[in-house]
């Protein structure tokens, strides 16, 4: 039989820039398709069902669900909006045919959307461009619409895609339209226009394309995730590009590198909903799920005993930052955490490698330590926390990039675009900062006393950059980054300009400690927290580091002198640290201790006199 287009099945992607709506517009998409029943409580963002997406309020996870919607399987896959994701956005979009892309009603398209949409535009898809949130009193419909075709331009799209049809939403209130609504537009309203989300599911079923399929075909299917469940094992997850496959059929599983393995499907999966709806039989073009293949990894194509064809890899981009991981080695260590040898740490890094395909992990120098790279520090931050919740306990180093050799022999490294948007009254002072980090401008627009630029900056520059920022800005700033390419090198980036306060012994911090400790810097830690030699408690307000006993205590003489000695409320306000201030934070020398309970700073060489010896031999080797 041809090749020919179901009828019956949409494939798509909705991509969008962080906090612009897609996981509110999925979860009114299922709720009025009737996906959940009338009594069901649903909780909001359903789509986004780990803790740190819920925490953070982004998208980390690609996942996908499933609709019907007259007679028509909508698969609909919800991906990241960050480009640390990347690899999760690169995977996702081969198991699709076209995208919703969502932008803000007021802020338009910002940098991560160019980033996701360029994928989409490269393999081909057509888009349908929904403008959300146009409830917003500041919404400006007509200029995101004209930024968001600049954009299709810039990017390449062609004549095809760059005629896309525009859909107005309200995503909250499950409603849409496909003309601006009052007060954007005194045009007549279209029939069925602002009551639900008729006029975005119409559009889709119109204007997006159907899989193009040989159900006749040997079956070719590409694993593009990988799921677990207790009793059924390892599921694989991705779209059935050729044939059909049944429950307990016999395949041939390809890898990446080409090698072949004989195996049998144990049972097969549709979506519906939120839900796997186990069947006989799935057919090409559908979005599916497999069990009975342990050995299955992402990447890989299941294909026919007979006829054994591989489907083209995956393609991710390299990674650009990397961590050194290693055993925690603190006076700490062991208190806190359940799992902390390097066997469970070697173990945990390499499973990860399974599903994390932008992920790259080798063994470090030394039997205890780990090489970990990744697309950006957020992603690399977003394993740690997830390794942290889990139990685990280890050490991280300063993130560093990861350079190349040119085509001549000399050295490239990475380069972020950097959009900054910042109010007037700081603008000189983020000049300044970028400048000192070898940014180079490329636009400043100026809006209602705000003033947006674009930088394209050394990744190298941008490691500590954001809370540095937020602070010179008083928390104002608003940055954005997309991977730019490998360039040569900028030159010389200073480093922070603080040293730390360091712990001169084991005890437990008083107030009497911590307060001779603030007056010469800012804190990071309250009275009766544990500490240990070489442990970090704080920023200098100088240069360099300074050892300060926190666990000093005043000479007691009476009660009342008791009393006070552990009143906390005396001693001002301290920056509480998150893991990804600590990771932006530290220096070369230094390292970020991640326990289930705590996160804690501290030097590589913990004994005072230890680390001077070390400096003395390093400038006398100078």
């Amino acid at each position: 039989m041809p090749i020919q287009e179901r009828k019956d099945i949409r494939n798509i992607a909705i991509i969008a820039h962080v906090d612009h709506g897609k996981t509110t517009l999925v979860d009114a998409m299922l709720r009025q398709a009737h996906v959940f029943r009338d009594n069901q409580v649903v909780q909001e963002r359903v789509m986004d069902s780990n803790d740190l997406e819920r925490e953070r309020g982004i998208t980390i996870l690609a996942k996908n669900t499933a609709l019907t919607y007259r007679g028509v399987k909508i698969n609909i896959v919800d991906t990241p909006g960050h480009a640390d994701f990347g690899g999760e956005v690169e995977r996702v979009l081969n198991m699709v045919d076209g995208v919703l892309l969502l932008v803000d009603a007021v802020d338009g398209p910002m940098p991560q959307t160019r980033f996701v949409l360029r994928k989409a535009l490269e393999l081909g898809h057509r888009a349908i461009v929904v403008v959300n949130k146009i409830d917003r009193p500041t919404s400006r419909p007509s200029f995101v619409t004209n930024a968001t075709f600049d954009l299709f331009i810039e990017l390449g799209a062609s004549d095809t895609q760059a005629e896309f049809p525009i859909i107005y939403t309200n995503a909250i209130e499950g409603k849409s339209w496909r003309l601006p609504p009052a007060p954007f537009s005194t045009s007549q309203p279209l029939e069925g226009d602002g009551i639900d989300l008729q006029p975005l599911f119409d559009t889709i079923l119109s204007y997006l394309n159907g899989p193009l399929v040989d159900p006749d075909a040997p079956p070719q299917m590409l694993v593009t995730a990988l799921s677990y469940d207790d009793y059924k094992g390892r599921i694989a997850i991705g779209r059935l590009f050729a044939g059909r496959l049944n429950r307990n059929q016999d395949v041939i599983r390809i890898t990446t590198d080409g090698d072949q393995f004989k195996a049998r499907l144990a049972t097969v999966f549709t979506h519906q909903g939120l839900e796997r709806i186990e069947v006989d039989t799935v057919t090409s073009g559908d979005i599916v799920a497999i069990t009975g293949l342990p050995d299955i990894f992402i990447g890989e194509t299941i294909a026919d005993p007979v006829a054994p064809a591989a489907l083209p890899p995956i393609r991710v981009e390299e990674p650009t930052v990397r961590m050194v991981f290693g055993v925690n080695t603190s006076p700490f260590t062991g208190k806190e955490g359940q799992w902390g040898t390097s066997r469970k740490l070697r173990e945990r890094l390499y499973n990860e490698l399974e599903q994390n395909v932008a992920l790259r992990v080798e063994d470090g120098a030394s039997a205890d330590s780990f090489i970990v790279s990744g697309r950006g520090e957020l992603h690399l931050v977003i394993l740690i926390e997830t390794m942290r919740r889990e139990g685990y306990e280890f050490q991280v180093g300063k993130p560093e990039v990861i350079y190349k050799r040119g085509p001549n022999g000399e050295i490239l490294e990475p380069f972020e675009e950097l959009y900054v948007d910042v109010p007037e009254e700081y603008l000189g002072a983020m000049m300044d900062m970028l400048g000192t980090r070898q940014g180079q401008m490329q636009d400043m627009k100026h809006g209602d006393n705000n003033v947006t630029m674009h930088y394209r900056v050394p990744t190298r520059g941008l490691l500590g950059f954001r809370s540095a920022a937020l602070t010179a800005t008083r928390g104002t700033v608003v940055t954005n980054t997309l991977f730019a390419g490998y360039f040569p090198m900028a030159g010389n980036i200073r480093q922070r300009d603080r040293g730390s306060l360091i712990a001169w012994e084991d005890g437990m911090a008083v107030t009497y400690g911590l307060r001779n400790a603030w007056e010469r810097g800012i804190l990071f830690i309250e009275a009766m927290t544990p500490v240990y030699e070489g442990m970090i408690v704080g920023e200098h307000a100088r240069p360099d580091d300074l050892e300060v006993n926190v666990a000093k205590t005043k000479q007691l003489t009476n009660f009342r002198t008791r009393a006070v000695e552990h009143d906390t409320s005396r001693l001002p306000p301290i920056r509480r640290m998150t893991l990804d201030d600590c990771i932006e934070f530290i220096n070369d020398d230094e390292l970020v201790e991640v326990t289930p309970q705590n996160v804690r700073m501290r030097k590589k060489i913990l004994k005072k006199d230890d680390r001077q010896k070390v400096l003395a031999s390093l400038k006398k080797s100078e």
